[in-house]
C-alpha cells in the first residue's frame, strides 16, 4: 500500500483524477489537492491575481467543493505526508515538493496550436505555462505521459516530448462521447456556441467578430452560448447581449450534453469539438478540424481511467532510482504506447 497524491485543476481535470483514483482507493491511500504553485506564481495565487487560472477562483472553489462533495481526503499542496507516486493533471508548473516523486501525467484533453509563444518558450526556455497547453509534455520532470491517441502520441513526439515516456491509455471524460446522447437538456435543434478564454489567458480574441459570425451561421435558429469557465462571465454576457440580443446564454451545465442536442456546433478553441465531431455534428472551429479527426480520443466505453491506473502500478512498482536515472536520459526511440519504465 501507498501513498498517492492527486493534483485537480479545472473541473474536467478533477472529475479525470477522481475517476483514476477510484481504481487505486482499494490498494492506496490517495489524497487530493487543487492546483498550486511555488514562487512568484504562488504568491501572485495567494493574493488573488491569478483567479482566472486554475490556481484559484472559480476552478480552485470547484475542485474544493467536488472533493467535499464526494468525501476525498484532502492534503492542501501535499504538504501533510510523504507520497509513493504523484499523479498530475498538468506539468505547465512542477511543484518542488513533486520533483523528487514518481510523477504519472495525464491528458486533459484538446492542446492549443503551437504559436509563436510556443517557439519562444522553447528557444529562450521561458515558463511553459506562457504558452499554455501547446507546452502540455515539454517539462520532462515526470515518469509516464498518459495521452489520448495515437494521433496525440505523435503530436507530443513531434514536440520533442520523449517517446518512451508515452503511454496511449485514452482519457477519461473523453473516451465514451456517444454517452452525452443520453441527457435531459431541455432544447433541441439550436446552434451552440462553445467559447473560449482567450483574452484570459493573455491571446487575441475579437469577441464581436465572433458573436457575429455566430449569427449569421444560426440563420434565425435558436442560438445559445456556452462559456467557458475561465472567462470573464460579466464581460461576455454583455458583449453576447450586445450582439445577439435574443440568444441564450448558459455558465454552468455540462456542454457535451448541449452540444449532443444541437445542430450545428461553433467552437474557437475547445476539447468539446471532439464531441461534436465525434456525434457527427456540422462543426465550425477556429481549429483544423481534419487534424481533430487524427487526434480523436480513444474510444473504450469509458475504461481509460483503469487503463491509466495500470500505468501508475507499474510506475509504483518501479524504483524511484532507476526512473530518476532515466530523466536524465537522451531521448530514446521506443514503440509508442509502451512507455520504458522496466
Amino acid at each position: 500500500m501507498g501513498n498517492i497524491l492527486f493534483i485537480c485543476g479545472s473541473l474536467n481535470q478533477t472529475t479525470q483524477m477522481y475517476a483514476i483514483a477510484q481504481s487505486m482507493m482499494k490498494e492506496h491511500a490517495c489524497y487530493f489537492t487543487p492546483y498550486y504553485a511555488d514562487g512568484l506564481e504562488g504568491f501572485a495565487a495567494r493574493l488573488g491575481w491569478l483567479n482566472f487560472t486554475v490556481l484559484g477562483g472559480r476552478h480552485k472553489r470547484e475542485t474544493m467543493e467536488y472533493l467535499a462533495r464526494h468525501n476525498l481526503r484532502i492534503d492542501l499542496r501535499g504538504e501533510a505526508r510523504s507520497y509513493d507516486l504523484v499523479v498530475t493533471c498538468s506539468d505547465l508548473i512542477i511543484q518542488n515538493n513533486i520533483r523528487n516523486k514518481r510523477v504519472v501525467l495525464v491528458q486533459e484533453g484538446i492542446t492549443e496550436p503551437e504559436s509563436l509563444m510556443f517557439h519562444l518558450v522553447k528557444w529562450l526556455k521561458l515558463p511553459r505555462y506562457l504558452a499554455n497547453t501547446s507546452t502540455n509534455g515539454l517539462s520532462n520532470e515526470y515518469d509516464i505521459f498518459c495521452v489520448a491517441s495515437e494521433g496525440y502520441a505523435d503530436l507530443f513526439i513531434g514536440k520533442g516530448v520523449h517517446e518512451g515516456k508515452i503511454a496511449v491509455t485514452g482519457i477519461p471524460n473523453f473516451d465514451n462521447l456517444k454517452s452525452a446522447q443520453n441527457n435531459s437538456f431541455p432544447f433541441h435543434g439550436y446552434v451552440l456556441a462553445a467559447t473560449s478564454p482567450l483574452r484570459e489567458t493573455f491571446r487575441w480574441d475579437d469577441r464581436p467578430a465572433f458573436i457575429r459570425k455566430c449569427n449569421q451561421i444560426a440563420g434565425g435558429r435558436k442560438l445559445i452560448f456556452k462559456l467557458h469557465p475561465l472567462e470573464d462571465t460579466p464581460r461576455a454576457i454583455r458583449e453576447i447581449y450586445k450582439f445577439a440580443p435574443g440568444a441564450l446564454v448558459f455558465t454552468h451545465g455540462s456542454v457535451d450534453q448541449m452540444i449532443a442536442k444541437a445542430e450545428v456546433v461553433i467552437t474557437q478553441q475547445s476539447t468539446c469539438t471532439f464531441v461534436a465531431i465525434a456525434l457527427g455534428k456540422e462543426v465550425h472551429t477556429n481549429l483544423n478540424a481534419d487534424q481533430l479527426k487524427q487526434l480523436m480520443p480513444i474510444q473504450n466505453d469509458g475504461i481509460s481511467a483503469q487503463h491509466i491506473a495500470q500505468t501508475c502500478e507499474r510506475v509504483l512498482h518501479t524504483s524511484l532510482d532507476v526512473l530518476k536515472a532515466k530523466r536524465r536520459q537522451p531521448q530514446t526511440r521506443l514503440k509508442r504506447g509502451r512507455a520504458d519504465i522496466s
